[in-house]
């Protein structure tokens, strides 16, 4: 196996054996939530796919493009990232306001709480979703 391959399936691993040890608060939070390691290594809960327009998480998880570009807002798309980003590199939460485009093409503002986790060495970042009531 391809050290490409290794590495895809570890970190495919690690996904579900994170998202198995939070599975609870995961599938019974109220609160749309997503756990996201990167692009190809990410999970919604059902309730962030119906937030923004899928039917199932599993719908969302099939869209072949970045998540950024996806599902987040471009006036958005550097909060998130730079969030992230010292989620990752400084191990902090943080909290923030972020627009998202649904399935539909309409807007959603929300607040997200980002909380870096780590499972088996890896770092990763959990996500709870609020949106905003206009």
């Amino acid at each position: 196996m391809s050290k490409a391959k290794q590495s895809e399936a570890h970190h495919e691993e690690l996904i579900a054996g994170l998202l198995d040890q939070i599975r609870i608060i995961f599938e019974s939070s109220e609160q749309p939530m997503y756990l996201y390691l990167d692009d190809t290594h990410k999970v919604a809960n059902a309730r962030f796919a119906k937030m923004l327009g899928y039917d199932t998480p599993e719908e969302l998880q099939r869209l072949d493009v970045p998540w950024i570009d996806a599902f987040v807002a471009e006036e958005s798309a550097d909060q998130l990232v730079g969030s992230y980003t010292r989620a990752m590199e400084e191990r902090v939460g943080s909290s923030f306001a972020i627009t998202w485009k649904r399935k539909d093409g309409k807007r959603l503002r929300t607040n997200v709480i980002l909380v870096p986790i780590s499972y088996k060495g890896q770092d990763m970042a959990l996500h709870f979703v609020t949106p905003i009531k206009e």
